[in-house]
């Protein structure tokens, strides 16, 4: 493994920015990092409740995505979910926000944030579900630069398809006939998104629509984001409806749409492919953390029962990295928030700015030959 540089880029946020659709942003934008690889299109999939060892280890249940698509990439092996349950984890990826009470339950109900102090300048303060308009989202960073994003939600049955503000999520638990969860799509939990309905329909959409899009560069979005439903993120075993679930379903959807993402045009010409989970449930649960604070503005315990949301790993696949690689820097979802960040010039939102929150660097993006920085820099 190549050695992780030690130097950490200083990014100065000031201002605010208002696009339409989009949340309250920083104005100054990050500095270009050399150590950085062209990158133009960011894949991300997650999967359900998944500790490493299930997922990455000999005898995993998903051998396509254990071995097949791990020999493609490089496998960080000390990454770590930032809250239980699930829905928190998918907002950090996002926005950076920490979990409250309503989140680690999964936002049963799809409440209004309530702000209770504005003390802290990174992070919302206060109680509920739905993120008032001025909290800033990677979305929001995206549309106020002139780039594209799409979230791509398995079995939705219609674009920006969320519960009523205020009623119970219908949801949270799959039928024969719907396996869409809400709360696996963090788009959703915006109103800087959510109120404007033509917005959120052109940008949170069923996955079906990631065939046509993916044919050519122009059409497949700076940002691909891909939430597979109850059955084939692994959630559910059995699933509602007969199937395995588990990771079996997991190999078996990943079977079905990765070649796709891998041989598109915009992937083989400058992608990068994330493939993680959103925290470690099941046998392999824990509530360990690696990285960052220890706590959440407004969770004393982000993992309920400590501090995290436990090791899961993840998978980059890109020409940028080297294939059958490793990584054991500590990363988290923060992490993830600002690398994708970083890769589009971005300031950094909430706690992916905490100090203690490494980014992608040349243990990851490392196959210079593919690269502008065609030699280690160091940061």
């Amino acid at each position: 493994m190549i050695a992780r540089p030690l130097v950490a880029l200083a990014i100065v946020l000031t201002g605010a920015l208002l696009s339409p659709a989009s949340s309250a942003l920083p104005d100054t934008p990050a500095r270009p990092t050399a150590y950085v690889p062209p990158v133009k299109h960011v894949f991300v999939i997650n999967i359900e409740n998944k500790g490493y060892d299930e997922t990455w280890g000999g005898d995993s249940a998903a051998p396509y995505l254990a071995r097949t698509l791990r020999a493609k990439g490089v496998l960080l092996n000390h990454y770590y979910g930032t809250a239980h349950n699930s829905q928190p984890n998918y907002i950090a990826q996002v926005s950076g926000q920490g979990p409250n009470p309503e989140m680690q339950a999964d936002c049963q109900l799809f409440t209004d944030f309530t702000r209770t102090s504005t003390v802290d300048p990174d992070q919302a303060v206060g109680s509920g579900c739905v993120f008032p308009a001025d909290v800033p989202t990677l979305p929001g960073q995206l549309t106020a630069a002139g780039r594209t994003w799409k979230g791509y939600m398995d079995d939705m049955t219609k674009p920006c398809q969320h519960p009523d503000v205020g009623a119970v999520d219908p949801t949270q638990r799959a039928t024969a006939e719907q396996n869409y969860a809400a709360r696996h799509n963090p788009f959703v939990y915006f109103h800087s998104i959510i109120d404007d309905p033509a917005y959120c329909k052109r940008h949170v959409v069923p996955l079906g629509g990631l065939v046509h899009d993916l044919k050519r560069v122009r059409t497949t979005p700076n940002l691909t984001y891909i939430a597979p439903d109850l059955c084939h993120d692994g959630h559910d075993a059995p699933c509602a409806d007969g199937r395995p679930g588990g990771l079996a379903s997991v190999n078996a959807w990943m079977k079905r749409w990765v070649p796709r993402i891998l041989a598109s045009p915009a992937f083989r010409k400058n992608g990068a492919l994330i493939i993680t989970a959103d925290e470690s449930d099941g046998p392999q649960a824990d509530a360990d953390a690696c990285c960052g604070p220890a706590t959440s503005a407004n969770s004393p315990m982000p993992g309920i029962l400590g501090p995290g949301g436990g090791k899961i790993g993840a998978l980059v696949i890109s020409k940028f990295v080297q294939p059958g690689s490793w990584s054991t820097t500590p990363y988290n979802h923060y992490s993830l928030l600002g690398s994708m960040e970083e890769i589009f010039g971005l300031p950094k939102l909430g706690y992916a700015r905490d100090e203690g929150v490494d980014t992608f660097g040349l243990d990851v993006w490392n196959d210079y030959s593919s690269s502008s920085s065609a030699s280690p820099i160091t940061r």
